[in-house]
């Protein structure tokens, strides 16, 4: 046990050390093109959804905005800090009893849905590899606060003789996840162009959630201090539950995103 604790310590006074090079700050932000599929399938009423029977997306094509920022300092033991920001939107189609309300929407006439995301994510993390031989590896921990605003619209749909109409419904729930984070990053040798990506994951082998992309960026090296870049990358996000009772969730959104950066 003590031989495990000082081996523990010894990664960490060389995580902690490879992380207290120099100060940094770089920014971004751009657009996301994203494709949302999948669907949400509940039976116990709870949750954002708020819903006893499916949600299925209709696979519109959404353009989101994002931003982030990178705090890099030369403090030992404090982790660095990187922070980000971004929407998420989707319209689809829900069926069944919604929000606990007396009324059961068959699939034929489904109401029409839209789910608004905002996330952030509060990313601690250490930086292993600091450009060494041009290569850039940081390793942390991000918690991600998702902010959800579900209305379903109104439908009307026929029993028998008795036509129903549903009213409408909305809610808006925050679920805060814990996720692995990881990020590398190349920078290629007499270029201003940079290969990086990062992901943000969990998972018991049954339910999964992530978040990751890869991009290219080109810095505008002419600028001493403050230096320009452009970066154009592909990002998905994933989530995928099945409890086997309550909930079943298989819902992705990618697509190309492009933004501008700044490095201080």
């Amino acid at each position: 046990m003590k031989k495990l604790v000082t081996t523990c310590a010894l990664g960490a006074l060389l995580a902690t050390t490879a992380s207290a090079d120099f100060a940094r700050v770089e920014l971004g932000g751009g657009m996301w093109q994203q494709t949302p599929k999948g669907y949400a399938t509940r039976t116990d009423g709870d949750g954002a959804l708020s819903l006893n029977g499916t949600y299925t997306s209709s696979e519109k094509e959404a353009t989101d905005t994002y931003a982030w920022i990178l705090i890099k300092h030369p403090l030992p033991i404090i982790p660095n800090l990187r922070l980000e920001y971004v929407t998420v939107s989707d319209e689809g189609k829900t069926s069944g009893k919604v929000g606990g309300l007396p009324f059961d929407i068959p699939a034929s006439a489904a109401a029409p849905t839209t789910i608004d995301m905002t996330q952030y994510d509060v990313i601690p993390y250490y930086n292993i590899l600091d450009n060494t031989f041009w290569i850039t590896l940081d390793l942390g921990l991000d918690i991600k606060v998702i902010e959800s605003d579900v209305n379903v619209g109104t439908t009307t749909y026929t029993t028998g003789i008795i036509s129903t109409t549903f009213p409408g419904y909305s809610s808006k729930d925050t679920t805060a996840i814990p996720l692995l984070y990881a990020r590398g990053r190349v920078e290629i040798p007499a270029t201003n162009i940079g290969i990086e990506a990062d992901v943000k994951a969990i998972t018991d082998g049954t339910n999964t959630m992530y978040d990751v992309r890869a991009k290219v960026d080109y810095t505008l090296g002419f600028i001493p201090v403050i230096q320009p870049a452009i970066e154009v990358g592909y990002r998905i996000q994933k989530l995928k539950i099945d409890d086997g009772t309550d909930a079943q969730v298989d819902l992705d959104y990618s697509g190309v995103y492009a933004g501008l950066m700044l490095r201080f």
